[in-house]
């Protein structure tokens, strides 16, 4: 079987053209499917935001006894991540995310790592008399 070089090229630039023509047809079919679904959807709104969650501002009261609460977790078990502590306090990591900038801020607490590997400590609290 001696197929020549015109020949072979003839037959591949064929199979991508065949290709190219029905990946063109399963395209177009795809977006036919997807406006034929929005249009019969009684919802206006995307079904993204449809799953998402409204979220409310805390009180300051509530943040801060939360606050409170994440610090005496992170002293009862130093170097656990906001993962392991978040179950324990009944809040989302994320949830958790301004208390524990608050402790932070306020030099109750320090972090080592990054991201989702952070591990938050107890502050240690140096006296201000040195050489006693």
């Amino acid at each position: 079987m001696n197929i020549s070089n015109q020949t072979l090229s003839e037959q591949i630039e064929r199979l991508v053209r065949e290709h190219i023509e029905a990946s063109r047809r399963a395209a177009a079919a795809a977006v036919e499917r997807a406006f034929c679904a929005a249009s019969s959807s009684p919802r206006s709104m995307p079904a993204r935001s449809a799953a998402r969650t409204v979220r409310t501002r805390r009180a300051s009261t509530e943040v801060a006894a939360l606050a409170q609460r994440l610090y005496e977790a992170v002293c009862a078990q130093p170097g656990e991540t906001m993962s392991v502590l978040g179950p324990e306090l009944g809040a989302t990591p994320r949830e958790l995310h301004l208390p524990m900038k608050q402790l932070k801020h306020a030099g109750r607490v320090r972090s080592v790592g990054e991201r989702h590997q952070t591990r938050y400590f107890p502050a240690v609290v140096r006296s201000a008399v040195s050489g006693d």
